[in-house]
């Protein structure tokens, strides 16, 4: 293997070409990003650079002493994989490239609403300089979507002065992460900040001067932000031969269809045999820790990604972190109540714990992580007491 090529500008390639080179890896390298911009980091673009705290998030990067070349502004089009050998072409907007192996990190695409009216997203820095320039106060700024990245636009709008909208297709925020009955407990975040959240609401297109809801009412806004999901960037793969349906599918080692091609990041559906099933976390978190087993699996070594998922969000003054992944999860416990200013949700499955929700209980996020990496098992009459820390409600 004498030359790799890394799809991808943001975190997740940038570390598996650091992991590569880390491990041993002493041939070509070569990071091909979409962007004109260096690897940067994605979380502050909702938070710090629309408030106007920073401009700058990229990532401080040696690139000569990394030993790789940088391509810039070339976005994938097309991979076509030798049949009879490993390696292949990649196909780019600047044109193709010849690769022995291949990294595929290109991360995920925002989702966009119908309509002839101007909508903003926030996934690039581009994206999120461009809105902060229409969030001046007085302005009416329509969030459509209570998810994660909603609450933090809606966070950051009022913050400087935006009467801010915000309308949810759900009965209450966050309901398709946490489902309805944990969003609600959010809902009076909003009311708290000022923000007019309004839920069970479906926009029916983006129009210029505002939305066009459902029954046909029209909610004029100076400003529509939208924040309804994203879609693994992976359509550009379709005829390759690597198996794709929502992401790219690799199994626990990151490995793709092809041997020599690994996957990573916000585009990659990973085998888990934690929780067994194939999860696509679209995370901070997945982005920094699988590029070392992507890397490793490319070398020839034995490797596994299965950590235990970990996202946070800043909203209205909170800090909300979560861990694991309930779906399966057999109940829900609450530690502390939900009407204090802080608390924390557990899933589990008989005494194990599956997954931890906290609202400024950092303690309890980094404690309950651990129980879920190690499989412990709680004793339920403690693990519900908020003064107990949660490292000393393990049975036995």
């Amino acid at each position: 293997m004498r030359n790799v090529i890394v799809v991808g500008g943001g975190l997740a390639g940038l570390r598996t070409a650091e992991a590569l080179r880390a491990q041993g890896y002493e041939g070509d390298l070569t990071l091909v990003g979409a962007e004109p911009h260096a690897p940067y980091d994605r979380p502050p673009l909702s938070k710090g650079v629309l408030t106007g705290e920073t401009d700058d998030t990229a990532f401080p990067t040696d690139w000569d002493k990394l030993r790789c070349t940088l391509l810039l502004g070339r976005r994938a089009e097309a991979l076509r994989p030798h049949t009879h050998r490993p390696g292949g072409i990649l196909e780019t907007t600047g044109g193709p490239l010849e690769f022995d192996a291949l990294v595929l990190a290109t991360g995920a695409s925002p989702l966009r609403l119908p309509g002839e009216g101007p909508q903003h997203v926030v996934r690039t820095r581009d994206d999120a300089l461009a809105l902060r320039t229409e969030l001046v106060e007085g302005a009416h700024v329509a969030v459509v979507g209570a998810g994660w990245i909603g609450a933090e636009v809606a966070t950051a709008a009022a913050a400087k002065g935006c009467r801010v909208t915000v309308v949810e297709a759900a009965a209450a925020p966050l309901s398709e992460a946490l489902g309805p009955e944990l969003g609600a407990l959010t809902a009076g975040w909003y009311a708290e900040a000022g923000i007019d959240l309004r839920c069970d609401v479906r926009v029916t297109s983006v129009d210029h001067g505002g939305l066009t809801l459902d029954h046909g009412e029209f909610l004029a806004a100076d400003v529509v932000v939208t924040g309804i999901g994203v879609r693994p960037d992976v359509d550009w793969l379709h005829g390759s031969g690597i198996e794709v349906e929502r992401g790219v599918l690799v199994d626990a080692a990151l490995r793709t269809s092809r041997p020599e091609v690994v996957a990573v990041g916000d585009c990659a559906a990973w085998w888990s045999g934690r929780y067994d099933r194939r999860l696509l976390v679209e995370h901070w978190d997945a982005a920094l820790n699988a590029p070392e087993t992507a890397a490793a699996t490319l070398l020839g070594q034995d490797a596994a990604h299965d950590t235990v998922p970990y996202f946070w969000s800043e909203q209205f003054g909170r800090m909300v972190q979560y861990a694991g992944h309930h779906p399966a999860a057999e109940r829900m416990l609450f530690r502390g109540s939900p009407d204090s200013a802080a608390w924390t949700v557990l899933w589990l499955t008989g005494n194990r714990l599956e997954a931890i929700l906290t609202v400024d209980r950092p303690r309890d996020l980094v404690q309950g992580r651990r129980l879920i990496s190690d499989a412990g098992h709680l004793d339920l009459d403690l693990v519900t007491d908020p003064d107990v820390p949660l490292r000393k409600a393990v049975r036995g």
